[in-house]
């Protein structure tokens, strides 16, 4: 046994060459008979797919792999909040080494759940407002991660929507309210809008039942929506965009899996290199790094995404100027 627990030490030593430096760590949950193991809670494998790439890739380059010196437990709530309290439930006792978490919601539910396992969230919404944290940069407990600004994006994404719909008057903003972080990008985008001299209608989301007839009560009351981003609007992006369609609204969003999902356009952080920087967090705290001493980082990728296909069944022409500064145009 003993000759065979070496052997595999000097093979794992010679294959990372020089980034053994995780190995202390390693051979002590390997000699209590477990790897150190990250929980991922995600919303849905479809939209997490790219993260889920971005995150294992940096991991692997920081000398992580996942089932030779490390273990990740990947679970999906599926834009069901009752599921995230399960699983973070399942993540503390199956006593995990750290919980990367998916938006503000999940890591809400997995601080009530813990404040000993440590939890790298990415991304989160106004972090400190909605009380994941002391500050962005001492956080003070047992939480940090990547923030996405996604409240200083509604500006922007107005911007774009109003270059794109030159008639745009009446502005109708769609969130689920069950979430502290959409409540508060509803409040600045409504705040925003009436800078911008618009009509603004907003409806309140709290479950997938609620969505069909949102978009009943908003017939003939929008020329465009504005949808806060998040794991139950994530869930039903696909059902969200084929409503606004056949309701003839365009739409804007926050990520870039609401286009790739028939949305007309979306301005936001990039999420896939949030998630890059996430598994360097996630490198500290099996390093010994405490949560409680990372800052908080601000997103540095932004992306302007736009679909063509859609703004075509629309009936939208997007100028010129608009994408030029696309950091992609779907067709």
């Amino acid at each position: 046994m003993t000759s065979c627990f070496l052997y595999r030490r000097r093979d794992f030593i010679t294959l990372l060459g020089g980034a053994a430096a995780a190995w202390p760590l390693t051979a002590k949950a390997q000699q209590a008979g477990k790897l150190p193991t990250i929980g991922f809670l995600g919303a849905t494998p479809s939209v997490e797919s790219q993260r889920v790439a971005a995150f294992v890739q940096r991991l692997r380059e920081l000398a992580w792999v996942d089932g030779r010196n490390v273990a990740i437990e990947y679970r999906w709530a599926e834009g069901r909040p009752e599921r995230v309290s399960e699983i973070a439930a399942e993540f503390v006792r199956i006593r995990v080494d750290v919980i990367v978490t998916v938006a503000t919601p999940a890591s809400l539910a997995v601080k009530q759940a813990t404040a000993v396992i440590p939890i790298v969230g990415a991304p989160l919404s106004d972090p400190v407002g909605t009380g994941l944290v002391a500050s962005l940069a001492r956080p003070g407990g047992n939480v940090t991660g990547l923030a996405n600004q996604i409240s200083d994006t509604v500006g922007k994404k107005l911007e774009f929507l109003r270059e794109v719909v030159p008639d745009l008057r009446r502005l109708a903003i769609v969130a689920n309210v069950g979430n502290p972080a959409s409540v508060l990008e509803m409040g600045e985008a409504q705040a925003t809008a009436r800078m911008l001299g618009l009509e603004v209608t907003t409806s309140e989301i709290r479950r997938a039942e609620d969505i069909a007839p949102a978009f009943e009560a908003l017939k003939d009351r929008a020329d465009a929506l504005y949808i806060s981003p998040d794991p139950l609007m994530n869930t039903n992006r696909t059902r969200i965009n084929i409503l606004a369609v056949g309701a003839r609204l365009p739409t804007v969003h926050g990520t870039r899996e609401y286009v790739e999902a028939g949305g007309l356009m979306s301005y936001g952080a990039n999420t896939p290199d949030l998630f890059r920087r996430a598994a360097e967090y996630v490198d500290k705290i099996l390093r010994g790094a405490k949560p409680a001493d990372i800052p908080v980082e601000q997103p540095t990728k932004f992306d302007l995404v736009i679909n063509l296909t859609t703004a075509k069944a629309l009936g939208l022409k997007v100028p010129a100027s608009v994408l030029a500064r696309a950091d992609e145009v779907m067709e």
